[in-house]
């Protein structure tokens, strides 16, 4: 066999396992998607309200609302005694719920 066709039925195979990659995890998202409607529908029925901001001290929210991140994490770090990795992933953490709860 020549190269340009060696080199062509490996391409071909990786983007069949990519593909395949990419069904699998279309299909977790869409799993996913329908949970996280079964879990709104329920919370709506229990009279139940989601606040990303729940466990947030006071004034990390206004600086994760303007986009301040170091600002959050050092008003994280003096309410809680937090270290800056602990408050990071915080920090990090609210800000994923956030959106997606926007969604």
């Amino acid at each position: 066999m020549s190269a340009p066709v060696v080199a062509s039925v490996i391409v071909g195979i990786v983007f069949a396992v990519l593909f395949t990659r990419l069904s699998i995890i279309e299909r977790r998202l869409n799993r996913l998607s329908r949970l996280d409607a079964k879990i709104d529908a329920l919370m709506k029925q229990a009279g139940i309200t989601f606040d990303e901001f729940q466990d947030c001290p006071p004034g990390v929210q206004e600086a994760i609302d303007s986009n301040r991140t170091v600002l959050a994490i050092k008003r994280y770090r003096e309410a809680t005694g937090a270290g800056l990795k602990e408050a990071k992933e915080f920090i990090d953490e609210v800000r994923r719920r956030r959106v997606e709860v926007q969604r």
